[in-house]
């Protein structure tokens, strides 16, 4: 079976990597003290908050196998050798939203962080793969689920 890799920057590469250290140090060892706190008040069984901690863990352990899962087939790319006149992972762009006449500001990252509430978009979303490979000048139209969005793509930082 041939794992699919895909690019990350380096600040999400090392952000991945704070994550999955935190789930196994600190989430991890908290669980499991749960579980024994709720196992010593006696049969598991009928055991309300063992249940509930159990429960806990698998859903952690299924977080973290998911994250490792995502670190090993990660690479981080190479910002600095990119073409810095083109939309490419790692961008920060700045655009003219053509229909609300409204300047925007997004970086273009991978699925693993996005975060649309500061500004990185996914390269995987509609308008982040609508955007790859575009440059200065250039205006770019996106079909979305709520109709075509136009952008002229102003600037393009690393």
């Amino acid at each position: 079976m041939i794992m699919k890799t895909y690019g990350i920057t380096r600040e999400g590469h090392k952000k991945l990597k704070k994550d999955l250290q935190r789930l196994k140090g600190v989430e991890r060892p908290k669980i499991l003290k749960e579980i024994e706190r709720a196992r010593a008040y006696g049969d598991i069984s009928e055991n309300a908050e063992y249940e509930a901690a159990k429960h806990a863990q698998g859903l952690l352990e299924a977080r973290i196998s998911d994250l490792e899962s995502k670190f090993a087939r990660s690479r981080i790319v190479d910002e600095d050798e990119m073409d810095a006149d083109t939309v490419l992972l790692g961008a920060v762009v700045r655009l003219k939203d053509l229909n609300r006449n409204k300047e925007l500001r997004y970086t273009i990252v991978s699925d693993v962080e996005a975060d649309f509430k500061s500004g990185k978009i996914s390269n995987s979303s509609p308008v982040g793969r609508g955007l790859l490979g575009a440059k200065v000048g250039q205006t770019v139209e996106i079909d979305v689920p709520a109709g075509k969005l136009k952008y002229e793509v102003l600037d393009i930082s690393r």
